[in-house]
């Protein structure tokens, strides 16, 4: 049986500091921050005081009023990428069985803010110990079961194939579109609607970053806050974001003459078994998770021309991924530029392996590797060349995108140009 290979022929990316993949590349290439102190409700008394914002609205973005109260607004966000990227890929879903067309979501966190919201609501303002169930909107249960996101995006674009939520923390967005091409290779399903999303910034969100002081304290300068791989790094700034693809396969996407953004050449995710926050120094599980990606797309180390990092700015992740590039790429990583983008959009948590994964197709799409930001006193201890500042034209064949997340979780995905991966 010949091997199903899976392109990407749609996407929309919903980020800080513009809505649309036209506008997040443009913010990407040029270098621009989105982060800024938060507006969604009073930071005063948190420890951080800065996010990554998205000004979003729903009904700007063809959400109907009904819509908008039945979704939290990590699933708007969700469900108008997922329209986006059915549109950029042309594919008429309609003439398409059904029940060949799935979906998958990635979320770290579901619905915050719709419960924070509502739980104030239901609490009078906290001042209840037992709430008020009459106060509760009938689709308060939606925002307590992630699997709504899903199924909001299977309504939403018609499909009745497999439709799943994966929630594996901050690597959601990778393991997602991991789980799509699997089902696509396997015959499940010819074509997913996939990717992920996360609305995290609520109070309840803060409070919980607070208590283990991984976000930035950094409030002087709310654009200069997030700098992975920086000697003067502090934390990560959180953010909130969308980004769907139209996964189909190659030969699928060729016959209909589909714009292919690139193949997804292969995936691995690896856990740690360690610590739910800490990581080992030496980056083991997650060059091993690099190792099969690069295994599984029939690809050298050599080959990969651009690693699209974690790069969370926290001191522990930077250096635990300087560590895992080396093991897993030799000298190789000494001569491929990396970069963090959180460095632009913050840390989305449970998105932004989707966010990042569209950096890495759109890097090959304009053969621009995208800066980090913010770098300007590079930490001794990661010393490859993280691309400090300004973004850099160079030929883009593959890229190697990864993710870490709490809980011990490591994945790592290949894109490539189909031409360039093997048959």
């Amino acid at each position: 049986m010949t091997e199903r290979r899976v392109v990407i022929t749609g996407m929309e990316v919903l980020a800080p500091g513009g809505v649309g993949t036209k506008n997040f590349w443009s913010l990407l290439s040029e270098g621009r921050t989105a982060t800024r102190r938060i507006t969604f409700f009073d930071p005063s008394p948190f420890r951080s005081k800065v996010a990554a914002e998205i000004d979003f609205d729903p009904y700007e973005h063809g959400l109907g009023p009904q819509e908008i109260r039945r979704m939290d607004r990590a699933a708007q966000l969700a469900v108008v990428a997922a329209r986006g990227a059915v549109a950029d890929s042309g594919i008429e879903l309609t003439e398409l069985d059904p029940y060949r067309v799935g979906v998958t979501v990635g979320s770290a966190v579901g619905a915050t803010m719709g419960l924070d919201q509502e739980y104030r609501v239901v609490s009078d303002g906290g001042r209840l110990d037992l709430v008020d169930h009459t106060y509760a909107p009938p689709h308060l249960y939606s925002h307590l079961v992630p699997s709504s996101f899903a199924a909001e995006v299977a309504w939403a674009v018609g499909a009745e194939g497999p439709t799943a939520v994966v929630s594996t923390g901050c690597t959601s967005g990778i393991d997602s579109v991991g789980h799509a091409i699997e089902l696509i290779r396997e015959g499940s399903a010819d074509v997913m609607v996939a990717g992920s999303s996360d609305a995290p910034i609520s109070p309840i969100t803060m409070a919980c970053f607070d208590a283990i002081k991984a976000t930035t304290p950094r409030h002087d300068a709310p654009e200069c806050a997030s700098r992975p791989f920086d000697g003067t790094r502090n934390g990560f700034v959180l953010g909130e974001g969308a980004a769907i693809f139209v996964l189909e396969e190659l030969q699928s996407a060729k016959r209909r003459r589909a714009h292919i953004y690139a193949e997804i050449a292969g995936y691995a995710t690896r856990s740690n078994a360690y610590h739910m926050t800490g990581l080992r120094p030496d980056g083991a599980e997650m060059a091993e998770a690099i190792t099969v990606a690069l295994d599984e797309a029939r690809m050298n180390v050599e080959s990969i021309d651009y690693i699209n990092a974690h790069g969370s700015g926290t001191k522990q992740n930077d250096r635990h991924e300087t560590a895992a590039f080396k093991k897993s790429l030799g000298e190789h990583a000494y001569r491929t530029p990396v970069s963090s983008i959180k460095s632009m959009v913050g840390h989305s948590l449970g998105a932004i392996g989707s966010i990042e994964i569209a950096a890495s197709a759109l890097a090959m799409e304009y053969n621009v590797v995208p800066p980090t930001a913010n770098l300007h006193t590079p930490d001794p201890e990661c010393d490859l060349d993280y691309v400090p500042l300004t973004a850099r034209s160079q030929r883009t064949d593959a890229v190697l995108t990864v993710g870490s997340g709490f809980g011990g979780f490591q994945s790592a995905m290949v894109l490539a140009r189909p031409e360039r991966s093997a048959a």
